[in-house]
């Protein structure tokens, strides 16, 4: 009999867990393994900041996906952009643009998230994110080249201008990169004895009445101080209502000259997830607690894409948050449920307990509450830095990362400017590939065509 075919989509947290679990623990005989991704790495997302700010490489936060020892999956390099789940197929447009169909048996859905934007003018032209390590090198790159300019011009507005930067976002990714690019323009500036460092200003801005509401009330209120002290201004209650080349409005009327907005305005399901045609809940995939999706055996969806259902919360409705520490426990339990529907055994639901929170501020500025405990200052660095740097899966990442941290410590940042990415566009629709779905009706006529060619 021909081995069934378990395709996993996408290699973040909970695909590349699920993989190696699978891997782990079925033999070459009982399963074909396949892995659907652009890139042939696991990106470790909340070290970003440190990306953009040059504290950390790209290739420290981009984990190879082939170092593993028991190494057996087929990955194809692409995206997918459309799952006919009748006729289980999922369809693949490779990096050279082929469209490729891949039949499944088994499929396990961690196409994980997108930047979440609103209809507003201007936004998806101007503004840029912090979800890509593209998106990482390519704001390094243009905040430095902001210092270059003003250096360069001889117009005070201008000069201004390009050294006002905006994040929108008072989450762990906008407080965290706010607080890494400030810390990286100021000890920068000291590099440019034409500018005035007082004309530097970085705005924190989020819609909501407090910043990182998860933290608590003490921790949240402290984590604004510390970044006030250090001189970011932070507007809360407030959102962007229009943006252009040179300026950014805000819903309170305020009008501020700027040729940075970075947006991480929280973050939407995968694109993907629509072409499946399937019940969702604002917007991700509705699964049982099994993360299977209802009516669809040997279907699975987890991560940032599924509302996983948080059974610890012991709540009626509550969904588990889109964080990493979720994503990786929920693809190793995918993978035990796809084996024990495999081997005709009783699947288990997805049960655990969120461990807490850390937020990483640079230097020794951080605030975490690891199982209920606060902490601020350096015991918090030490945590937050200890549990990304325990959760980076291979050996090589976690000594490049730890030598990369020393290094910068003792001897800074040499604040070069590649200039890789600067030819290249620069929306957030570039660098995320939103655009690149089908519809579900364009879905239907493809596989339609390809059944009817396979006949023929």
């Amino acid at each position: 009999m021909a081995r069934p075919k378990i395709l996993v989509v996408g290699a973040g947290f909970a695909g590349v867990e699920c993989m190696r679990r699978l891997e782990r623990r079925l033999g070459p005989a009982e399963a074909e393994l396949t892995l659907v991704t652009p890139f042939s790495y696991q990106l470790y997302l909340p070290l970003l900041p440190h990306v953009a700010a040059g504290v950390l490489t790209p290739q420290s936060v981009a984990v190879s996906l082939r170092r593993s020892q028991r190494y057996r999956t087929r990955i194809i390099p692409g995206g997918a952009i459309g799952v006919d789940l009748k006729s289980k197929v999922c369809v693949i447009r490779d990096i050279t643009d082929k469209i490729i169909n891949e039949r499944f048996d088994h499929i396990v859905l961690t196409p994980g998230s997108i930047t979440r934007t609103f209809d507003i003018p201007g936004l998806a032209e101007h503004a840029r994110g912090m979800k890509t390590l593209a998106e990482a090198a390519y704001i390094r790159d243009h905040v430095i080249s902001q210092l270059d300019l003003a250096d360069a011009s001889q117009d005070e507005a201008e000069r201004r201008s390009r050294l006002q930067f905006i994040v929108v976002g008072g989450g762990y990714a906008g407080t965290e990169t706010a607080a890494y690019l400030q810390t990286l323009t100021c000890n920068a500036v000291k590099r440019y004895p034409r500018l005035d460092p007082s004309l530097i200003k970085w705005h924190l801005i989020d819609i909501a009445p407090k910043l990182m509401p998860e933290l608590g009330e003490r921790l949240g209120r402290n984590a604004q101080e510390l970044l006030e002290r250090r001189g970011i201004e932070i507007s809360l209650g407030v959102s962007v209502a229009r943006a252009d080349d040179e300026e950014v409005t805000l819903t309170d009327g305020r009008v501020l000259p700027t040729r940075t907005l970075i947006w991480t305005a929280g973050v939407a399901a995968s694109p993907l997830i629509g072409t499946l045609g399937a019940e969702t809940a604002k917007g991700r995939l509705v699964v049982t607690p099994e993360m299977n999706v209802p009516g669809h055996e040997g279907v699975f969806a987890l991560g940032d894409a599924a509302a996983v259902p948080d059974l610890a919360k012991g709540e009626d409705g509550a969904i588990c948050p889109p964080t990493a520490q979720h994503a990786m426990r929920q693809g190793k339990a995918v993978a035990d449920n796809v084996i024990a529907q495999l081997r005709g055994q009783p699947m288990q639901p997805y049960v655990h307990k969120d461990l807490g929170l850390v937020v990483d501020l640079g230097g020794s500025d951080a605030v975490s509450r690891p199982l209920g405990v606060e902490l601020r200052g350096l015991p918090a660095q030490v945590v937050a830095r200890g549990y990304h740097w325990s959760a980076l899966r291979t050996g090589v990442a976690k000594t490049r990362v730890l030598t990369n941290w020393a290094l910068n410590a003792v001897a800074g940042d040499d604040f070069v400017r590649t200039g890789f990415l600067s030819r290249r566009p620069a929306t957030l629709r570039d660098f995320e590939y939103t655009n690149a779905y089908l519809t579900p009706e364009e879905l239907a006529e493809h596989v339609a065509k390809a059944t009817a060619a396979q006949v023929g």
